[in-house]
């Protein structure tokens, strides 16, 4: 039998004292912050805050920042431009995918490598990888 799979770090599980306890800070900084629009935690049905692991490393991020003597503004910023950075390494992520499964749809066109640090390249047909260590995926023509 197998044990729970992994969670998802955007799941909003934690209530508003363990989320300031596991962040370091008090219950009305957490408060104070949603309020800036700094860290918004999801809300229930009855209003309470539920705050995600996500939540909690960007609670961290905003005390780090802090320390270091940024204003409420920068951090402010800096969490606005780290999210939008997630957000579009997932959509390039997304689209490579959309590409490679089109590509592949094109049977003897393409030839792909996949690096170890997992760099997708494509290949000229007939080329090899550069290092003995890429896998390279292909599909091969079909005789029809």
């Amino acid at each position: 039998m197998s044990g729970p799979g992994p969670v998802d770090e955007s799941v909003p599980i934690f209530v508003i004292s363990v989320a300031a306890e596991l962040a370091g800070m008090h219950p009305q900084t957490l408060r104070q912050y949603d309020r800036l629009g700094l860290v918004s935690p999801t809300r229930t049905a009855g209003k309470s805050r539920r705050y995600s692991m996500r939540d909690i490393l960007q609670l961290r991020e905003v005390a780090r920042l802090g320390a270091e003597g940024v204003s409420l503004a920068g951090i402010s910023r800096i969490l606005e431009l780290e999210n939008e950075v997630i957000a579009l390494r997932s959509r390039v992520r997304e689209l490579e995918g959309a590409l490679a499964d089109e590509l592949l749809q094109r049977p003897g066109r393409r030839v792909f490598a996949a690096r170890g640090d997992g760099d997708v390249i494509s290949l000229r047909a007939g080329t090899r990888a550069h290092r003995p260590t890429d896998l390279v995926v292909w599909r091969p023509n079909r005789l029809e």
